[in-house]
């Protein structure tokens, strides 16, 4: 764990990530407490069928991870990172509060269905609807004005302290925050999800709507004391000051020697000399004439002709980096829900090990600090997805083949004997594919991409999230008519017996095999990482901190 003492400073430090970290973990506890178990809500007491409430689901959770980028795109150009947050928690807690209300409210749901009783006869209304998925807007719009900014806004805090210069303090913050979330989901998908099943929607919706009050007050307590940048708007100018100037200079025939060649680059940066990738934007920081392009203090005399190797850096890191029998005992029974807990309990036992066992033990074998590459992690973790998927096909092979012997197949709803604890490898694997994948890609965005961008890059990976949404709502609405015998169910029916989902998971695994082909490709036309081995470092963001970014602090 992160154990810097605190300074003199007034602001920011480890205190301020107390406040920052329980803000998203309580906000967490909330919104997953009320997700997990939604599409029983939709289809007790909306009369939605499982395929109507899946894809409701699935847009919502595609606006949930997309959201979050525009929230940080406005939130670092012209916002501010704190208000967002603020704003976040206002329209999340709206939201809930919302949605806690149609438990309430008679009418708001289909009158003719009984709690936690089979499908609904009748369809909710219009009106109905409407609410609902107003209700489901607003929490989304919330989730991204709060998960837009938390990563970046911690690491603000932390963004003007000496031992950033030491390795692997701030790439700790970001596992342990990823870990501490990761715990809040898990408790959620327990915890919260057992209170709705065994109390009821009103007592089970209401509890998320404190949690959110205990998150939002969290946030606006320690206001006092936060770190607070400014939004500036420079970086979004600065890259259409390159994509300007590299047009106008279209017909600059560049050397094949850098050494040839001279280059306007930022007073005291490290970057003199551009690299050799996406060629054709080195010419915006070609200085031609330096008498013509210059002014007498060093600054070019038409930015939107001459820029730095600094922007055009930025600019080219910018494109490159944009793509069961659930008894435990003969009395306690795990909510179906509540196994997706299992992935995340997985992956912060993967964190964990990773930080505090496996690295020490190899740095301790090898003689030397060691960590495995960010382009590493994240090969790794898709690697580990796909063999997940596989695996998950051969756990449903064999529950269908017992449900078949057993004679219900006819019989959706039916428990076979097969106990759900044969689901953990699946899991295990998994959450192994989490601990790498999702910590490594958070880690790549945000060193690769300069500070100025820190609240989009914290985020980019969310934009990978949102578009797998739409990709699985897609793969599901076209593979539930793939099969178009008249005899014969879809591999995804909505009777899991007689449907073929071990099928489906082998696509997803293939698809995922596939995807890990693509990656190498990708990996090795991007060239080496920023920060190497290494992670994140101090060393690396100070290359990447403007002159002035001290001015720019409140």
């Amino acid at each position: 764990m992160i154990t810097e003492p605190l300074l003199s400073s007034p602001k920011g430090g480890i205190r301020a990530l107390f406040f920052i970290i329980a803000n998203e973990a309580l906000e967490r506890l909330a919104s997953f407490g009320l997700s997990t178990n939604m599409i029983l809500y939709l289809t007790r007491e909306y009369g939605m069928d499982a395929a109507s409430g899946a894809q409701t689901l699935f847009l919502y959770s595609a606006a949930g991870n997309f959201l979050p980028i525009i929230g940080a795109f406005l939130a670092d150009t012209y916002v501010g990172r704190y208000p967002m947050i603020g704003f976040g928690c206002i329209a999340s807690l709206l939201g809930m509060v919302l949605l806690w209300l149609t438990t309430i409210i008679p009418g708001a749901t289909v009158p003719s269905c009984a709690q936690f009783s089979s499908r609904c006869s009748n369809d909710a209304t219009t009106p109905q609807l409407l609410f609902l998925y107003f209700c489901l807007g607003l929490m989304s719009i919330g989730a991204g004005g709060i998960r837009s900014c938390s990563l970046a806004f911690g690491a603000d805090q932390l963004s003007k302290r000496d031992s950033l210069k030491h390795a692997g303090i701030l790439e700790s913050f970001f596992s342990w925050y990823y870990v501490i979330s990761s715990a809040s989901v898990f408790i959620s998908m327990t915890c919260v999800v057992y209170i709705q099943e065994a109390m009821g929607w009103k007592v089970g919706f209401g509890v998320p709507v404190v949690l959110m009050i205990l998150s939002t007050l969290s946030f606006f307590l320690a206001s006092p004391i936060y770190v607070k940048p400014k939004a500036k708007a420079s970086w979004l100018i600065g890259f259409a000051r390159v994509l300007v100037a590299s047009f106008r200079k279209r017909r600059i025939e560049l050397s094949s020697l850098d050494t040839d060649e001279l280059y306007h680059h930022r007073k005291g940066s490290a970057l003199v000399v551009p690299s050799e990738r996406i060629r054709f934007l080195n010419k915006a920081c070609v200085i031609k004439n330096p008498e013509e392009d210059l002014m007498p203090d060093g600054r070019a005399s038409d930015p939107w002709c001459l820029c730095t190797v600094d922007q055009v850096e930025e600019l080219k890191a910018l494109i490159k980096a944009s793509t069961m029998n659930r008894h435990i005992t003969s009395k306690f029974e795990i909510p179906a829900g509540s196994f997706y807990a299992f992935l995340l309990l997985s992956a912060t036992m993967w964190i964990a090990l990773y930080d505090r066992v496996i690295i020490p033990l190899a740095s301790k074998i090898t003689g030397k600090p060691t960590r495995l590459g960010l382009k590493q992690k994240i090969g790794i973790g898709i690697l580990g997805s796909a063999a997940s998927m596989a695996v998950l096909a051969i756990i449903e092979r064999v529950r269908r083949e017992i449900a078949i012997r057993e004679g219900i197949s006819d019989i959706p709803d039916a428990v076979t004997h097969m106990s759900a604890m044969w689901l953990l490898p699946f899991y295990f694997l998994l959450g192994f594919s989490e601990a790498m994948n999702g910590v490594g890609l958070n880690e790549f965005f945000y060193t690769e991409l300069p500070k100025s961008m820190s609240s989009v890059a914290s985020n980019l990976f969310s934009i990978g999230l949102s578009a797998a949404s739409l990709v699985a709502s897609f793969i599901v609405s076209n593979v539930r008519g793939f099969i178009s015998e008249a005899n014969q169910e879809s591999w995804v029916s909505s009777n899991i017996n007689k449907g073929h989902y071990d099928y489906y998971y082998w696509l997803l695994s293939g698809l995922g095999f596939a995807n890990f082909i693509y990656y190498l490709a990708c990996s090795k036309a991007y060239g080496p990482c920023k920060g190497g081995q290494k992670g994140i470092t101090g060393d690396v963001r100070e290359g990447l901190i403007d002159d002035d970014d001290d001015d720019d602090v409140v």
